[in-house]
């Protein structure tokens, strides 16, 4: 089993510090932050294995390349509603939520209460996550029946006038995602788009706009068409 400093160090053999400047200018939180790749985390992850605790130990470092590799190794049948929400409240960038939410929370049995139970929370990463999870499931899970997803559609739309950046951001996604699933839910997700272009609301219009521009692009349509 592996040691948390063990795997501390094999992340800062791959750190690069110049790179934290432009991950600043995409909007990343880089305090705390060492610099390694997403692909470099994986590596060390597939090193690794899974391992419950190291995953816990990982998250308590407070740094978010350890943060998003404790989502690779953690076990998603082990995972606790304590510490889901222990974890959300430690997002602090967007990409440690996307990252935790699609390798491990949207794995987990919990996903979909926490997704309506994080999409009335205020907290403008806890409230992410709650999309963001969306947008995992409907792009991941291929079996999920496509009632599952029309009953979320509700969710999105009540979302949908968040002006906060990373939340309504998350909110696209997770409409997007929904609607490049198949036909049925292409014209489900553009209705509701269409719906949400109506709200007095510039983060509702930019949401339904960039939605229906992708769900109604050559390229989906005609993906979905095969």
């Amino acid at each position: 089993m592996a040691h948390v400093e063990e795997v501390l160090n094999k992340l800062k053999a791959k750190s690069r510090s110049d790179q934290l400047q432009g991950m600043a200018r995409y909007g990343i939180g880089v305090e705390k932050r060492l610099g390694v790749s997403v692909p470099g985390m994986r590596k060390i992850a597939k090193e690794i294995g899974k391992d419950h605790q190291l995953a816990l130990d990982l998250w308590k470092t407070g740094i978010p390349e350890a943060m998003m590799l404790a989502s690779m190794v953690d076990v998603p049948q082990e995972v606790t509603q304590e510490q889901m929400e222990d974890w959300v409240k430690g997002f602090n960038s967007w990409d440690v939520c996307d990252q935790v939410c699609m390798n491990l929370f949207a794995k987990t049995p919990l996903a979909g209460q926490k997704i309506l139970d994080w999409s009335r929370r205020e907290e403008e990463f806890v409230k992410r996550a709650a999309f963001a999870l969306i947008a995992c499931q409907a792009w991941h899970n291929k079996e999920a029946p496509d009632e599952e997803f029309i009953q979320l559609i509700p969710v999105i739309k009540q979302a949908a006038d968040d002006e906060r950046n990373f939340v309504k951001k998350a909110v696209n996604w997770a409409l997007r995602n929904i609607g490049k699933r198949n036909p049925t839910l292409n014209q489900a997700a553009i209705e509701a788009a269409r719906e949400i272009q109506q709200i007095d609301s510039k983060a509702a219009r930019w949401v339904a706009s960039n939605a229906i521009r992708e769900l109604e692009s050559e390229a989906v349509q005609r993906r979905l068409s095969k």
